[in-house]
């Protein structure tokens, strides 16, 4: 017989801090999910994952894969790393628009190096963004294990939504 694990997650509603994020320049929306004056979207708490460090072009998230994320194989979903990946490299792009303007990820290149489990701990990765031009944007990012041995390295790129 298996036990059955259960795992309550609760978020705020996202609608409030739309206004915000779309209103400000993204390093300040950015800069705001961090010091926590906007509350994690909700697919931050779904995943266990935030938002810990941003400066200009750059986004850092950690997270912690859990018995959740598991696959059939009994290792951490590629999803999960996928996730983390996409938020640091998109969010690297974030800091460097202006009030107003959007984007959305067009394509998404992940290479994994080493698998993960509920033991590997916090996992940490680092976005930077290489190039933010008129219409497209291009990102990279490197997902590290607590001892710094690389994980998986990734790039983006984005559709940059002026309004």
């Amino acid at each position: 017989m298996q036990a059955t694990r259960e795992r309550l997650v609760r978020w705020e509603d996202p609608a409030p801090s739309l206004e915000i994020v779309r209103s400000s320049p993204g390093i300040d929306a950015m800069r705001a999910f961090v010091t926590g004056v906007v509350p994690p979207p909700p697919i931050a708490m779904l995943m266990n994952i935030r938002l810990v460090e941003v400066d200009e072009g750059h986004a850092v998230f950690e997270g912690d894969p859990g018995e959740e994320h598991y696959n059939p194989i009994g290792s951490i979903h590629g999803g999960f790393a996928l996730t983390i990946m996409d938020s640091a490299l998109g969010c690297s792009i974030h800091t460097l628009l202006p009030a107003g303007v959007g984007y959305t990820t067009s394509d998404v290149q992940v290479r994994f190096i080493r698998g993960m489990t509920k033991d590997t701990g916090t996992v940490r990765c680092e976005g930077t963004a290489l190039h933010v031009g008129r219409s497209t944007a291009v990102a990279e990012a490197k997902l590290y294990d607590r001892e710094r041995r690389l994980l998986a390295v990734g790039t983006t790129t984005c559709a940059i939504l002026r309004g």
